[in-house]
């Protein structure tokens, strides 16, 4: 079952494409975030997914080797409904909204998620941060406050990428001017 489009979603695809982030090449520090969820949940998966207006894009994952998903077969695009809250599906073979999800029904067959939005200053969710299992799990809040501190720091590394490349403009624009 595809998630249902948020009422604010061209401002959050607005926000999201300001970040210029989407179908850019790995970056160490996101890759390392994902490898630090995937140990510390003990998942065989983790990804850094940004929700966009028809797929999500993986900008880092660990164990799953597809660059992007539909978006109607995104997980991340139910849990961005409520940017507040860490969505937890702890058996997705009986979830309603997934049980004949392709994603669950076949290859990788997840059947755990559990994914903390990636919250913007303006409160727009770009995507999640999430952790998946081929076997059903649950949450500890010890966990869940986990996942939101990692989520955190990977907003915090893709402000600090945006305002780099903002200036890195800025400067550019300067030395074009100075040429002339």
């Amino acid at each position: 079952m595809p998630a249902p489009i948020l009422e604010a979603e061209p401002e959050r695809l607005a926000e999201l494409r300001s970040y210029r982030v989407l179908d850019t090449r790995p970056e160490q520090m996101f890759d390392d975030i994902t490898f630090l969820a995937s140990e510390i949940f003990e998942t065989p998966i983790a990804l850094l997914s940004l929700v966009d207006h028809d797929r999500q894009w993986f900008k880092s994952s660990v164990g799953l080797d597809v660059p992007e998903t539909h978006r109607d077969l995104a997980f991340c695009a139910h849990a961005i409904w409520d940017p507040t809250e860490v969505m937890v599906v702890e058996d997705a073979a009986y979830d309603p909204r997934f049980a004949h999800n392709p994603l669950v029904v076949d290859d990788p067959s997840i059947r755990f998620y559990a994914g903390a939005p990636l919250l913007t200053s303006t409160g727009n969710a770009l995507g999640t941060l999430c952790v998946i299992d081929r076997v059903s799990r649950q949450l500890s809040s010890e966990q869940e406050s986990a996942l939101r501190a990692l989520a955190r720091l990977t907003m915090g590394q893709l402000d600090m990428r945006r305002e780099i490349l903002e200036l890195r403009d800025e400067l550019e624009g300067t030395g074009r001017t100075q040429a002339a």
